[in-house]
């Protein structure tokens, strides 16, 4: 198992892991899926290193974006301690491995290389289990709050509610 920034030649077969992810939201929590996102959005998060990838036998199993900033959807509490992560989305071929958790410890070595203090996340609904399985992975869940202004985000974020998630290191 490796972690590795991803690359421009990775666009597909992240938009392929996306495509699925979203399929199976729609299956577990069909309130609230992903929207399509932009091939701009994902081509400026690999040219700025904050895409990323694990691969199992050269095969992409699980991707994610980290971004340093994320004050539209922490609003006030937004700091720059932190590392944000962002689109956690598992090949269903490898899904059952707990590949949150082996983000979360790959994310607390890179948020310390990095200066950083806090490792946050997001998702929108309240779903339990996935909120549970967070928290199982050392997150603390910090609560469930509407967004004032969601305009300039993705579509599922808005009129949504969104769990927030921390782990302080």
């Amino acid at each position: 198992m490796r972690i590795k920034n991803s690359t421009l030649n990775d666009i597909s077969e992240i938009f392929r892991l996306y495509d699925l992810a979203t399929k199976f939201q729609k299956i577990k929590f069909p309130t609230n899926t992903w929207p399509k996102f932009s091939e701009s959005l994902i081509s400026s998060e690999i040219n700025d290193n904050r895409q990323f990838k694990l691969l199992i036998a050269d095969k992409i199993a699980c991707v994610w974006a980290i971004t340093f900033s994320d004050p539209q959807i922490w609003e006030e509490k937004e700091n720059t301690r932190s590392i944000y992560i962002h689109r956690i989305a598992t090949n269903p071929e490898f899904r059952g491995n707990n590949f949150v958790q082996t983000i979360v410890d790959w994310a607390k070595n890179y948020a310390l290389q990095h200066h950083k203090q806090f490792i946050r996340m997001d998702t929108c609904g309240k779903n339990e289990g996935l909120i549970n399985h967070y928290k199982g992975c050392g997150f603390k869940f910090l609560g469930i709050n509407k967004l004032r202004n969601s305009s300039q985000l993705p579509a599922h974020y808005h009129n949504a509610e969104v769990c927030f998630f921390e782990i302080k290191l």
